[in-house]
Protein backbone atom coordinates (compact mmCIF):
# COMPACT_ATOMS: atom_id res chain seq x y z
CA UNK A 1 0.00 0.00 0.00
CA UNK A 2 2.64 2.54 0.78
CA UNK A 3 4.27 2.16 -2.96
CA UNK A 4 0.72 3.39 -3.83
CA UNK A 5 0.34 6.34 -1.86
CA UNK A 6 3.97 7.16 -2.59
CA UNK A 7 2.63 7.49 -6.38
CA UNK A 8 -0.32 9.89 -5.40
CA UNK A 9 0.52 13.32 -6.52
CA UNK A 10 0.39 16.31 -3.46
CA UNK A 11 1.29 18.73 -6.48
CA UNK A 12 0.43 19.55 -9.92
CA UNK A 13 -2.45 17.23 -10.04
CA UNK A 14 -5.26 17.76 -12.48
CA UNK A 15 -7.54 20.11 -10.35
CA UNK A 16 -4.24 21.98 -9.23
CA UNK A 17 -2.81 22.75 -12.95
CA UNK A 18 -6.46 23.53 -14.29
CA UNK A 19 -6.79 26.57 -11.83
CA UNK A 20 -3.26 27.20 -11.93
CA UNK A 21 -3.02 27.26 -15.78
CA UNK A 22 -6.52 29.88 -15.71
CA UNK A 23 -4.99 32.22 -12.71
CA UNK A 24 -1.61 32.39 -15.37
CA UNK A 25 -3.85 32.73 -18.14
CA UNK A 26 -5.33 36.15 -16.60
CA UNK A 27 -2.25 37.63 -15.82
CA UNK A 28 -1.69 36.50 -12.32
CA UNK A 29 1.38 35.53 -10.54
CA UNK A 30 1.49 33.16 -7.74
CA UNK A 31 3.93 30.87 -5.84
CA UNK A 32 3.38 26.97 -5.88
CA UNK A 33 3.85 24.66 -3.05
CA UNK A 34 4.54 27.88 -0.54
CA UNK A 35 5.63 26.85 3.36
CA UNK A 36 3.73 27.05 5.36
CA UNK A 37 5.18 29.90 7.83
CA UNK A 38 6.42 28.11 11.36
CA UNK A 39 4.69 24.47 10.01
CA UNK A 40 7.43 21.81 8.83
CA UNK A 41 6.11 19.84 5.80
CA UNK A 42 3.00 22.23 5.47
CA UNK A 43 2.72 24.11 2.28
CA UNK A 44 0.05 26.10 0.61
CA UNK A 45 -1.05 24.77 -2.91
CA UNK A 46 -1.25 28.25 -4.85
CA UNK A 47 0.02 31.44 -2.76
CA UNK A 48 -0.44 35.05 -3.50
CA UNK A 49 2.03 36.53 -0.84
CA UNK A 50 1.50 40.43 -1.20
CA UNK A 51 -2.68 40.06 -0.99
CA UNK A 52 -1.43 37.04 1.98
CA UNK A 53 -4.28 34.60 0.61
CA UNK A 54 -3.59 30.93 0.94
CA UNK A 55 -5.49 28.68 -2.03
CA UNK A 56 -6.14 24.97 -1.14
CA UNK A 57 -7.03 22.74 -3.88
CA UNK A 58 -8.83 19.71 -1.42
CA UNK A 59 -9.12 15.99 -2.78
CA UNK A 60 -12.43 15.15 -2.19
CA UNK A 61 -11.22 11.44 -1.05
CA UNK A 62 -8.32 12.37 1.01
CA UNK A 63 -10.12 15.17 2.48
CA UNK A 64 -13.32 13.78 3.08
CA UNK A 65 -16.51 15.94 1.06
CA UNK A 66 -19.49 15.50 2.00
CA UNK A 67 -20.77 14.86 -1.44
CA UNK A 68 -17.96 12.38 -3.20
CA UNK A 69 -16.17 10.67 -0.19
CA UNK A 70 -15.85 7.71 -0.06
CA UNK A 71 -15.12 4.89 2.31
CA UNK A 72 -13.03 2.10 1.82
CA UNK A 73 -13.88 -1.70 2.97
CA UNK A 74 -10.17 -2.67 3.31
CA UNK A 75 -8.76 -1.19 5.99
CA UNK A 76 -11.85 1.10 6.77
CA UNK A 77 -10.43 1.72 10.47
CA UNK A 78 -7.14 3.06 9.44
CA UNK A 79 -8.32 4.98 6.26
CA UNK A 80 -11.29 6.34 8.94
CA UNK A 81 -8.47 7.49 11.12
CA UNK A 82 -6.40 9.10 8.08
CA UNK A 83 -9.41 11.19 6.71
CA UNK A 84 -10.06 12.51 9.71
CA UNK A 85 -6.31 14.13 10.69
CA UNK A 86 -6.15 15.23 7.23
CA UNK A 87 -9.04 17.00 8.50
CA UNK A 88 -8.22 18.47 11.49
CA UNK A 89 -4.53 19.36 9.90
CA UNK A 90 -6.98 21.22 7.36
CA UNK A 91 -8.37 23.30 10.34
CA UNK A 92 -5.48 23.45 12.27
CA UNK A 93 -3.29 25.13 8.63
CA UNK A 94 -6.25 27.49 8.41
CA UNK A 95 -6.30 29.05 11.87
CA UNK A 96 -2.95 29.30 11.91
CA UNK A 97 -2.64 31.37 8.54
CA UNK A 98 -5.64 33.36 9.98
CA UNK A 99 -4.06 33.92 13.01
CA UNK A 100 -1.13 35.13 10.92
CA UNK A 101 -3.99 37.31 8.78
CA UNK A 102 -4.18 35.23 5.48
CA UNK A 103 -7.50 35.05 3.87
CA UNK A 104 -7.17 31.29 3.31
CA UNK A 105 -9.49 29.56 0.64
CA UNK A 106 -10.56 25.84 0.22
CA UNK A 107 -11.80 24.84 -2.72
CA UNK A 108 -12.93 20.88 -3.43
CA UNK A 109 -10.97 19.08 -6.88
CA UNK A 110 -14.53 18.89 -8.38
CA UNK A 111 -15.59 22.41 -8.07
CA UNK A 112 -15.05 23.51 -11.65
CA UNK A 113 -12.14 25.75 -12.15
CA UNK A 114 -13.42 28.64 -13.44
CA UNK A 115 -15.65 29.43 -10.75
CA UNK A 116 -12.84 28.82 -8.17
CA UNK A 117 -10.77 31.49 -10.99
CA UNK A 118 -13.44 33.39 -10.94
CA UNK A 119 -13.64 33.50 -6.49
CA UNK A 120 -9.71 33.97 -6.68
CA UNK A 121 -9.85 37.02 -8.95
CA UNK A 122 -12.84 38.97 -6.88
CA UNK A 123 -11.23 38.56 -4.01
CA UNK A 124 -7.29 39.87 -5.30
CA UNK A 125 -9.73 42.61 -7.26
CA UNK A 126 -11.21 43.50 -3.89
CA UNK A 127 -7.69 43.15 -2.30
CA UNK A 128 -6.02 45.49 -4.55
CA UNK A 129 -9.04 48.38 -4.18
CA UNK A 130 -9.13 48.16 -0.04
CA UNK A 131 -5.69 47.25 0.84
CA UNK A 132 -6.70 44.57 3.39
CA UNK A 133 -9.21 43.20 5.20
CA UNK A 134 -12.02 41.56 2.28
CA UNK A 135 -13.44 38.68 2.63
CA UNK A 136 -14.69 35.88 0.57
CA UNK A 137 -18.12 35.77 -0.24
CA UNK A 138 -17.37 32.75 -2.83
CA UNK A 139 -19.65 29.89 -2.39
CA UNK A 140 -17.77 27.41 -2.23
CA UNK A 141 -15.58 24.89 0.22
CA UNK A 142 -13.78 28.67 1.18
CA UNK A 143 -16.85 29.73 2.39
CA UNK A 144 -18.07 27.09 4.40
CA UNK A 145 -14.41 25.93 5.50
CA UNK A 146 -13.86 29.77 6.78
CA UNK A 147 -17.19 29.12 9.02
CA UNK A 148 -15.81 26.33 10.63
Amino acid sequence: MSRRMSNVRKRDNGPEMAVRRLLHAAGLRYRVAWPVPGQRRRTIDIAFTKARLAVFIDGCFWHGCPLHATSPKANAAWWAEKISTNQARDVDVTAELEQMRWTVMRFWEHEPPYDVVACIVAFLEGHAATQGAVTSTCSSKAAMKSAE
